[in-house]
């Protein structure tokens, strides 16, 4: 099985600054990628970043394209998303995920409170 832990969420305020990460631990295979999701208050679950397992793909939600940073220390297993410039929009839980041959792993969730 594979485990993914986020931390890192907490209150921050317009134009701040936050970082993620995703602890994973088990074995994956020959897995695909890994990608943050958000799910803002009272809407659904939507793709924020994503990193190929070779780091060489990126891929960045028009909503965070140039305030957010995606990335993963291979050898540490863990993946990282580097908040800027925050917006009172990006208040959310903020999810981990892992995409591996037929099967998808989540984490449990980490909140984004954005206040002044």
């Amino acid at each position: 099985q594979v485990r993914l832990v986020e931390s890192g969420g907490g209150l921050v305020q317009p134009g701040g600054s936050l970082t993620l990460s995703c602890a994973a631990s088990g074995k994956t295979g020959n897995w695909h990628g890994m990608n943050w999701y958000r799910q803002p208050p009272g809407q659904e679950r939507q793709l924020v970043a994503s990193i190929s397992a070779t780091r060489t793909d990126i891929f960045y939600a028009d909503a965070v394209k140039g305030r957010f940073t995606i990335s993963r220390d291979a050898s540490k297993n863990t993946l990282t998303l580097q908040m800027d410039s925050i917006l009172p929009e990006d208040t959310a839980v903020y999810y981990c995920n892992l995409v591996a041959p037929g099967r998808s792993y989540w984490g449990q969730g980490t909140q984004v409170t954005v206040s002044s």
